[in-house]
């Protein structure tokens, strides 16, 4: 099934829906969230990822429906740069060893209301900033510290959609998704 439509990622108890409802920006971390953590070393030392055609149909989906998306990763890929700017995705933060200061920095530049802001991380750099947003999210295969302070846990691993399943909640909850007759 995809993507799930039921509320067994829920991880605490209240109106989450109304948090999803509320989001005006994304942010979202690459490797472990948008790919699936792992990476292929090619001979000349180039890393090659995977990204899900999903993540990316529905992050277009939600730039041309006017949500604003940030993409703040330790990690710097030309590929991965190119591919997200093909997606219309402007603001990309990488190569960063603090995230707490490039958020602080983009909130600044925006003028941003963190409760609508939701965050989908997997993994210990993106801690600091999950405990800011409005919207704490993460992959079903974050690590155990990340998974305890997520609103919600996707029942989708990383780079297998999870992207898709945070959006799509949200651009539904606001009748922004598209509908077709059965």
């Amino acid at each position: 099934m995809y993507p799930p439509n039921n509320n067994e990622g829920f991880h605490h108890a209240g109106n989450i829906l109304s948090k999803f409802k509320e989001i005006h920006t994304f942010i979202f971390d690459v490797d472990g969230v948008l790919t699936n953590g792992q990476v292929q070393v090619t001979e000349k030392g180039e890393l090659l990822r995977n990204m899900s055609v999903r993540d990316g149909q529905a992050l277009r989906m939600a730039v041309e429906e006017g949500y604003r998306i940030l993409i703040l990763t330790k990690g710097k890929s030309e590929g991965v740069n190119i591919r997200l700017n093909d997606l219309g995705i402007v603001d990309i933060i990488y190569g960063i060893q603090h995230k707490l200061k490039a958020y602080e920095e983009f909130l600044d530049a925006y003028d941003l209301d963190e409760d609508g802001i939701l965050y989908m991380g997997d993994d210990l750099p993106d801690y600091e900033v999950m405990r800011r947003v409005g919207l704490a999210t993460c992959p079903a295969d974050a690590v155990p510290e990340i998974r305890e302070i997520s609103h919600y846990i996707s029942p989708l691993k990383g780079g297998e959609g999870c992207a898709r399943d945070v959006i799509e909640k949200v651009m539904k909850l606001n009748g922004n998704w598209p509908t077709f007759a059965r």
